[in-house]
């Protein structure tokens, strides 16, 4: 649970310039991620310290943003708000560069496959090969766990300093039951601390082990994958499996040689990268303006210096990964005073680090709505999209796939992944779940390419008598049609002509949101269909 932020340790004297409304922004990002995703507004009061008007008017702000939206009483996580883990990440270069690498020893071994990075005392990660069973063992991305729990924590504290282990110490004695770890089990009061000692073997023998150090069941093997400017850790790879598969010991004998191979391959391709520079990708665009206009529009309840301040997070990325106050303001367009104080007060919040003139992400920004959106599925991001449509048009909506036929000879189909009804007496019932050809559907016209010049396609009374369908595909990032999303409606409501003047234009508009989500979502996960 998220401490009250008078009580928060990074509460405690900021600086003179650091800006509040950022602090007080970042506590409720913080909660959210936490509690999953979802709380109520009451919740974020107690959770946070702070006082309901000022809760309510955050959350009115990155709802305008598009990091929030309002579900009733609570504030929900959107996949808008990963764009700010993506700066991180994209400014990292090391997902891009090694999750190759990563994915094909995940197949190659079938067991899941993640890379992570150090987080102070603690470790976070920063991607996941998994494999799709009943019994699964993986984290999400951006979860963070104690160091001394887990298999790449002794390699990160190999490289530490005295006075690293000093706050490691502290920590331990401050938190004995891990309760600033969300994401891992209470500590056990029997757990062996030997945290030290592993530590010396890993810097002896270059591995390290993790015997159901995070809950019983869990075993992981860990190798660093070395940084080849200066042989310091710059991530640690581990291979994750339960002990109804493999004990920690055939772990390290059946899997840690081909752990280190896969590993030389990462060096290597850090090696290659280093000789070909990232090119900076394009800063965002705008933000200034759009920050100004919307308080114009929205009045007291957008705090201004809340949105300004988030968008100099996302300043940072490919080929942007050190930046100086002038790199800051001029990608941003925000005036350098107030660049200057949103990475002052970052820099309190332990989201960014100065080395002399130049500013740096750390890996604490994926704690901001991170985790657990990294697990979501395309069919969960179009939901509340779906809802919004169906409830704008009083039609029925719904998102479906293209599914193998059985046999694969046989005529394609596709498969209901989501839906949100109307609230009519004469409506179209279908469920998710639900095959239909692909031919007879404009849902599958959609996928299949037969959609007409204008991007649509239509589908009248082919299934079902008076059952008339407009459908427009949604695109992966390589604009590859990945699902498709229609209206559907009764004959008698609706011309042909009408769905095109009157639907499509909502149709299209949604389409695109989703095709967003998607968008933001993927870039460093994989996000499956359903």
């Amino acid at each position: 649970m998220t401490a009250p932020l008078s009580s928060s340790p990074a509460a405690h004297q900021p600086p003179a310039e650091a800006v509040t409304p950022l602090i007080r922004g970042v506590a409720v990002l913080e909660a959210l991620t936490e509690a999953g995703g979802t709380l109520s507004a009451s919740a974020l009061e107690r959770r946070t310290g702070l006082a309901r008007s000022t809760v309510d008017r955050i959350t009115a702000t990155l709802s305008r943003m598009g990091y929030v939206r309002p579900d009733g009483r609570d504030a929900v996580l959107t996949p808008g708000v990963m764009e700010l883990g993506n700066a991180y990440l994209a400014a990292l270069r090391l997902p891009a560069l090694l999750d190759t690498h990563a994915d094909a020893l995940a197949d190659e071994l079938d067991e899941s496959v993640s890379l992570a990075v150090a987080d102070r005392d603690g470790i976070r990660f920063i991607h996941q090969a998994t494999r799709r069973r009943a019994m699964s063992v993986s984290f999400r991305i951006g979860d963070l766990l104690p160091a001394e729990r887990t298999a790449p924590g002794p390699l990160f504290a190999a490289e530490w300093t005295e006075r690293e282990w000093a706050a490691w110490r502290a920590r331990r004695a401050a938190d004995p039951t891990d309760a600033g770890f969300p994401a891992v089990p209470p500590r056990s009061p029997a757990a062996a601390d030997d945290f030290e000692a592993r530590t010396a073997q890993a810097r002896r023998s270059g591995w390290a082990l993790d015997d159901q150090l995070v809950e019983p069941g869990l075993v992981a093997v860990s190798v660093p994958v070395r940084d080849p400017g200066t042989g310091r850790v710059a991530c640690v790879a581990s291979v994750v499996s339960h002990t109804s598969r493999h004990t920690a010991a055939d772990l390290r004998a059946a899997l840690l040689p081909r752990l280190r191979t896969a590993v030389s391959a990462m060096e290597a391709e850090l090696r290659a990268a280093g000789a070909r520079p990232a090119e900076p990708g394009p800063p965002p665009a705008g933000l200034a303006v759009w920050t100004t206009a919307s308080k114009h529009e929205l009045g007291r309840d957008f705090v201004e210096s809340l949105a300004r301040g988030l968008t100099v997070l996302t300043a940072f990325g490919e080929g942007r990964s050190a930046l100086t106050l002038t790199d800051v303001a001029k990608a941003t367009g925000l005036a350098r005073a107030t660049a200057r104080r949103a990475l002052i007060t970052y820099e309190h919040l332990g989201l960014v680090t100065a080395d002399g003139r130049e500013f740096t992400l750390t890996p604490r920004v994926l704690s901001l709505g991170y985790p657990p959106l990294s697990r979501t599925t395309l069919a969960r991001l179009a939901a509340p999209r779906l809802r919004a449509l169906a409830d704008r048009l009083d039609e029925p909506t719904a998102l479906a796939v293209l599914v193998p036929s059985v046999p694969e000879t046989g005529p394609a189909e596709i498969q209901y992944v989501a839906v949100a009804a109307a609230s009519r007496v004469l409506t179209v019932d279908i469920t998710v779940g639900t095959r239909l050809p692909a031919s007879r559907t404009a849902l599958g016209r959609a996928l299949l390419g037969l959609a007409e010049p204008g991007g649509y396609a239509l589908a009248d009374e082919e299934l079902e008598s008076g059952l008339r369908s407009i459908a427009v595909p949604v695109r992966d990032r390589a604009g590859r049609p990945v699902a498709a999303l229609n209206v559907a409606t009764h004959a008698a409501r609706r011309t042909l002509a009408e769905c095109v003047s009157e639907v499509l234009p909502a149709l299209h508009a949604t389409a695109a949101r989703v095709q967003d989500d998607l968008h933001i979502a993927s870039r460093f996960t994989h996000v499956p269909l359903s």
